[in-house]
């Protein structure tokens, strides 16, 4: 590492630590809902909400990064963060409490809706499990930082719920059914076994009591991602594969990568690979990163583009040239744990480039927080939006937490 690397690090955490600040200020001041609990979401660029409907994923994803804040940075918070401890547990207390108050469908087993009104009526199901996993997580960060064992009895029983569904092991009490007819078409999706190692590292880290179940589940998953998912051969890893774990390249869902999914994929494999000293997991998570960014960056305008095609073919998604502020995120967290683990100048030139791609386009210094969609170009969609559905205190205050605490471990050895 050069001189000049570590003061470009440097000045990278000082922005980091800038903006981690301004995004949980952000959601603390205008997402969290005083009068009937959890968060609002759906907030344009200044923090207005312009929807009161309620995104179930983001309750447990709230409830998640509040408690990581608090497990990250302990009683007493830095001097560069306007808020601490006291403040991020009530907003997690909160998700976690209208999750557990009005999220879940009773009568459908235990699974959680999708999306809820302000108030928590139900207003839809989806048959993917993100839900139970995001309200799985948030209760057992929770427990992490405060000891109540309800929460990790919700979390412990949502965890089975997740890897009995994502095996095939009970019928989904929703009874939705798979998206395709399974006598037709039938397979393997990706973001199943990538986001329970997510889960699993989360789970082994709060409750080592079982630790050897999760060893033996996230050795699954790593097993699957790698056996079907992860194709060198191709070039990529595919988001889908069929029921023998191969790929099928003769239609457009056959064929669908994406980058920034394949990125974040990389930095869970990593973190597993670090937990059982496996190099050659850790090799193949960093050419899992290589393939995704070379083959996904725009190298006409810059940044991540949201879905490829394996064969270079047209892509079915009308949104496939977007730029998306998560994808973004997960490079900044994937390089700079692949550079700190290997000291590959590689892997810092991206975290650099992406660093320069974010605070050109996403991040934005008058209001806070990041713009969650871009065009291809690089200009916020109109009218601009800080949250979604989809978009909630998730991915930019993980990512900014997590790089800020990692360049801080390679800056201070």
């Amino acid at each position: 590492m050069t001189a000049e690397d570590i003061t470009r690090l440097a000045e990278a955490r000082e922005w980091i630590r800038t903006e981690l600040n301004t995004s949980v200020s952000f959601w603390l001041e205008h997402g969290m809902d005083a009068e009937n609990g959890g968060v609002y979401t759906c907030l344009d660029r200044a923090g207005a909400v312009y929807s009161t409907d309620k995104s179930v994923w983001m309750q447990g994803r709230c409830g998640w990064t509040f408690s990581y804040l608090a497990h990250l940075y302990g009683e007493e918070a830095p001097a560069w963060l306007d808020t601490g401890k006291a403040d991020w547990l009530a907003a997690a207390k909160s998700s976690i409490d209208f999750l557990e108050d009005h999220c879940i469908n009773h009568d459908a087993g235990g699974r959680l809706y999708f999306t809820v009104t302000a108030e928590g009526a139900p207003l839809r199901q989806r048959r993917y499990c993100f839900s139970e996993g995001f309200y799985c997580i948030a209760n057992a960060e929770y427990y992490g930082v405060t000891g109540s064992p309800e929460h990790l009895e919700r979390a412990r029983r949502a965890y089975r719920l997740v890897y009995e569904l994502n095996n095939g092991l009970i019928e989904d009490p929703a009874g939705l059914g798979p998206k395709t007819i399974a006598a037709t078409r039938s397979g393997y999706a990706l973001g199943d076994p990538m986001i329970f190692l997510n889960i699993i590292g989360i789970m082994r880290r709060v409750d080592p009591a079982h630790a050897d179940e999760y060893d033996r589940h996230a050795r699954e998953c790593t097993d699957r991602i790698v056996s079907f998912h992860y194709r060198p051969e191709l070039g990529c890893t595919l988001e889908s594969v069929n029921a023998q774990g191969e790929p099928e390249l003769w239609y457009t869902a056959g064929r669908v990568v994406n980058p920034g999914h394949d990125i974040e994929c990389s930095w869970f494999m990593m973190d597993e690979a670090n937990y059982r000293g496996d190099e050659e997991l850790h090799a193949t998570a960093e050419d899992i990163f290589r393939l995704a960014i070379e083959a996904g960056w725009d190298e006409e305008y810059g940044g991540l583009l949201y879905f490829i095609d394996a064969k270079g073919l047209p892509p079915e998604a009308y949104e496939h040239d977007m730029k998306l502020w998560w994808p973004h995120n997960e490079i900044m967290i994937a390089a700079s744990k692949a550079y700190r683990d290997t000291r590959d100048p590689y892997f810092l030139e991206w975290f650099f480039k992406t660093l320069d791609y974010a605070r050109e386009h996403f991040a934005d210094p008058e209001y806070g927080e990041w713009y969650g969609y871009l065009r291809r170009d690089g200009k916020p969609t109109m009218p601009s939006t800080k949250g979604s559905t989809f978009k909630g205190p998730f991915h930019v205050p993980r990512a900014l937490a997590m790089t800020e605490r990692i360049l801080t471990e390679i800056l201070e050895g």
